[in-house]
């Protein structure tokens, strides 16, 4: 098996004289191949990193969605941590500008979907850059679920948000290094990509020879970030996705389902995916501690799998099966990128047409 390079593995065999102050945008995905962390990793190679900024879910990734971990020192390299999740605009551009950094270095894995937020923590502190005069340098990392397909609706602007910066498909098939690029060129940041020797676009990640690290507490597997484009619109709805479960986003249901959610989904014959009925009690998230009847989604075929597709056949069933019992939250609007899918289930019509057929992903592409 070919094994990829990543920018992380890259810039360390080839060290940039320590002259800045390198401010650090890790997790616990910002990994050498032999786990060895980005910081240390980067501090033995003679770069001076000086603080270290944590996303969503935390430096340490101790955090559930939602929330950040707090202010603290890193025990490892005793550098000091700053916590960016929540933090836009002035707010954000201060923390940077407190921290004494002349440059930003993003080391984070992605999982592909729009909605995951790392890569607009990217974007954030790109902006910050931007505006404070720093370097900004993205380190880049494979896209775990592919980079040869795009699906899903691209984002109305007019619905941007933390869950989605940029007009880009819900299943966007690119990396952080190209989103970065995109972006950046309204943001007008010095930026630098250090791109990724070896990786292929049709590769998943368990074709890149690189240890999978859970980017956060509820993706524990590739067999997660497969299904999330689709399973992570649940979270705006009124039906459980998984959370607190060893399956979360492959384990759905709702505590008003019954055995018709997998028999009805078995019938619209999607491709790559088989559903099995089951039941479940999450530990968290939505519906914690209530029992729950659902499927698992089993891929066959990650070739064929329309993850996006999948996702808003799932909400078509629940509320054509339990139309007194389905609701959606606005929190869906930013989900999706506009406020299209909730209008079609609210409506009682199907939003199956509302998904454009899979297609190659656009923008600045680095990798053939």
């Amino acid at each position: 098996m070919d094994r990829v390079r990543t920018g992380l593995e890259r810039l360390t065999a080839t060290p940039r004289p320590g002259r800045e102050r390198v401010g650090l945008v890790t997790n616990p995905t910002g990994v050498l191949p032999d786990l060895t962390p980005a910081a240390p990793a980067l501090l033995a190679a003679g770069t001076r990193v000086t603080t270290l900024f944590g996303p969503e879910h935390g430096l340490r990734g101790t955090a559930q969605a939602g929330g950040g971990e707090a202010a603290a020192v890193d025990p490892v390299t005793g550098l000091p941590v700053a916590d960016t999740y929540g933090r836009t605009g002035a707010e954000l551009d201060a923390l940077v500008a407190a921290s004494g950094v002349q440059e930003l270095v993003f080391d984070m894995g992605d999982v592909g979907a729009r909605f995951y937020t790392y890569v607009w923590t990217m974007c954030d502190l790109m902006g910050s850059a931007a505006r404070l005069g720093l370097r900004f340098t993205v380190l880049d990392r494979p896209n775990p679920i592919g980079g040869a397909v795009a699906e899903g609706p691209v984002l109305d602007p007019a619905f941007a948000s933390f869950v989605g910066r940029a007009a880009l498909p819900l299943r966007h098939g690119l990396t952080a290094g190209e989103i970065a690029l995109s972006v950046n060129r309204a943001a007008g940041a010095a930026l630098e990509v250090v791109p990724m020797e070896g990786w292929r676009r049709e590769w998943h990640f368990d074709r890149t020879g690189l240890p999978w690290v859970m980017p956060s507490a509820n993706m524990p597997t590739l067999d997660t970030a497969l299904v999330y484009p689709g399973t992570g619109l649940l979270e705006g709805v009124n039906a459980a996705e998984g959370r607190g479960t060893t399956r979360p986003f492959e384990l759905v249901g709702a505590p008003y389902a019954d055995g018709r959610l997998a028999a009805a989904l078995s019938d619209l014959g999607l491709p790559g995916v088989r559903f099995r009925d089951t039941s479940f009690t999450p530990a968290s998230g939505r519906h914690a501690g209530v029992p729950v009847r659902g499927v698992q989604l089993h891929v066959t075929d990650r070739e064929t799998f329309p993850p996006v597709r999948t996702g808003v056949s799932l909400l078509h069933v629940l509320r054509t099966l339990y139309p007194g019992d389905f609701a959606c939250d606005p929190f869906l609007d930013l989900l999706w990128g506009s406020d299209s899918l909730r209008a079609h289930l609210e409506a009682g019509r199907d939003p199956r047409g509302l998904c454009p057929p899979p297609g190659p992903p656009e923008g600045d592409l680095l990798y053939g």
